[in-house]
This record gives C-alpha cells, sequence and structure tokens, in this order.
C-alpha cells in the first residue's frame, strides 16, 4: 500500500452502536455463566467455553473505542499503515487492531527565547517573537518529520535568525526596512520565512509579532549615545532652520515696512544676534546701545 503524501480524512465508525453491542454481548454471557453456575439453566463444557470466548471477545471490542475531541484528530494506523485520520468529533469505534493516535488541531503560541544574533550592518543584537500556529496536516506532522513541536521550535528560531542578518537594526539605507521601524513589514516576511520552513510538517503559521528588540548589552551603551547625539543634531538642525526662517521674516517685514534702513555691516549685525538669541540654549540676556548726537552710546 503506498503511504500517501498528505492527509488522508476518513469518517470512523461510530462507536455508540458497537458500545451498545459490545456491553450487550458481554452481560448476556456473563448472566447466562452466572444462572449455569447456580443451576437455574443447563451449562455444559461446550456452552461454557462458547459464552467465555463471547465474552473475551466482547471485553476486547470495548477497547476499539476511543472519543474525538472538538479541534482534535486521530491518525489511525495498522501494523505500520497509515489508515486515515478523523476529524469528526464524538465517540467512535475502529479495531482493536488498529493504533490510534491523537493529535490537537488547535491554535498554539509558540515564544522563541532572546536570540542573539547580527543584524545586517553586523552590529550583535538581541531578538524575540511569537508565533501562532496550528497543525493542519496530521500525516505530515506524525509521519513526515520526528516531534513535530521540537520541529516548529528549530525551525521557527533558524528563520527568525536568518531574518535579523537581512536587516539592518535602524541605520539602513535612504528609504530602506530597519527591524526597528518596519515592524509591519519584518512580521510579514517572518511569516513567509516561518510558512515556507513548516510547511513539510503540516503546519500552518497564523501569525508572527517581534516581542523583543534590543542591541546586545555589550554595544547598548554606545548606541545610546550615538541615538542621543543624532538626536540632538537632530533638534539643533530643525532649530537653525527655524531660526533662519525667523531672521528672514524680520529682515524682509522691516524692510516692507520701512521701520528702518540696515548698511550690510548692521543687517550682518543684527541677524548674527538674532541668530545667537534664538539658538542659544542658555537664556539671553540683550544689551541695548542708545547712541548719541556725539557719537558716544549709553547702555
Amino acid at each position: 500500500m503506498t503511504e500517501p503524501a498528505s492527509e488522508r480524512v476518513i469518517y470512523g465508525m461510530s462507536g455508540v452502536g458497537m458500545l451498545v453491542v459490545n456491553l450487550s454481548l458481554t452481560f448476556s454471557a456473563v448472566w447466562y455463566i452466572w444462572l449455569g453456575l447456580v443451576g437455574v439453566l443447563p451449562l455444559d463444557a461446550l456452552a461454557f467455553i462458547i459464552i467465555l470466548t463471547l465474552t473475551i471477545v466482547g471485553l476486547v471490542m470495548l477497547v476499539g473505542h476511543y472519543t474525538v475531541q472538538p479541534n482534535e484528530a486521530v491518525a489511525l494506523t495498522r501494523f505500520g499503515v497509515y489508515l486515515g485520520t478523523v476529524r469528526a468529533g464524538g465517540l467512535k469505534w475502529t479495531s482493536p487492531l488498529n493504533t490510534t493516535t491523537k493529535i490537537s488541531l488547535r491554535l498554539r503560541a509558540y515564544e522563541s527565547a532572546k536570540l542573539k544574533v547580527n543584524d545586517k550592518a553586523g552590529n550583535p543584537i538581541e531578538i524575540g517573537a511569537v508565533i501562532v500556529w496550528q497543525v493542519t496536516d496530521s500525516y505530515r506532522a506524525l509521519f513526515e518529520v520526528n516531534a513535530y513541536e521540537d520541529f516548529v521550535r528549530i525551525q521557527s528560531e533558524s528563520a527568525l535568525r536568518h531574518l535579523a542578518s537581512s536587516y539592518a537594526y535602524d541605520h539602513g539605507e535612504q528609504h530602506e526596512i530597519t527591524l526597528r521601524n518596519g515592524m509591519d513589514e519584518v512580521s510579514s516576511a517572518l511569516v513567509t520565512e516561518v510558512t515556507n520552513r513548516l510547511t513539510k510538517a503540516g503546519v500552518l503559521v497564523q501569525e508572527t509579532r517581534i516581542v523583543h528588540l534590543a542591541y546586545a548589552p555589550e554595544i547598548a551603551s554606545v548606541m545610546l549615545r550615538r541615538q542621543q547625539a543624532e538626536a540632538i543634531i537632530a533638534a539643533r538642525t530643525r532649530i537653525v532652520h527655524g531660526a533662519v526662517s525667523m531672521v528672514e521674516m524680520a529682515l524682509a517685514e522691516l524692510a516692507e515696512r520701512k521701520v528702518v534702513t540696515f548698511d550690510a555691516e548692521r543687517k550682518a549685525s543684527l541677524v548674527a544676534n538674532l541668530l545667537v538669541v534664538l539658538c542659544s540654549e542658555t537664556e539671553t540676556h540683550p544689551v541695548l546701545n542708545v547712541g548719541d548726537s556725539s557719537g558716544s552710546t549709553a547702555k
């Protein structure tokens, strides 16, 4: 018999009717033996052997009963040959010669450990993810791989390591997706990566999420200082840009209203003073110079 490449679903024999038959057969045989032993009914050696045999058969047939819970499957094998998988819930019966193997079809979540890997730029980082998965093919899960739960764990961590090495942590090229700023894209890529690895095990990946992402401890302080420096530079850039715009507006407004006329030297002095006031990190204290007719100044 050629083994299938994937799961073969069978309905399975209902166990309710067989349970009634087996219990009735066993109870009737035991009752007849008891009546024979007390002398109510004749019981010769041949009848005793037949009834005892039926009793043993009835008890053995009871072993073939099994239950299928919701979101559960039972794979049937006989002497190493795969017969099929029962997915319909309820009380079922199969030959006592068959072996039943239960497998859960429920959603399961696997949270990886904090893995230490190098990102695309070679920086050591720590990364962890949660992967939501479920078995969709019982044959592949049970017979194509050894210990499918361990297979899911190992392949998920391998996919996460490969993904982390394919992206920069947070400093990529222009418009490049990084691990920090492209969580949705990275999660989608992780789903594809893990799915490709787990398909052979009959496992479907429903969702993945990065739950831990940080620089490794040995470079965390250095990277923090770099981030702080970049934040300061970005803030100062915006401050200078805003200050230049304000000075330009002030000069244009003064010229338009003809409040005062500046030569090139005084205009440069005004621009310098305004930029110092607007860009300074400390409180400024202006000094007022008032010129008199003799050319002297008062402060």
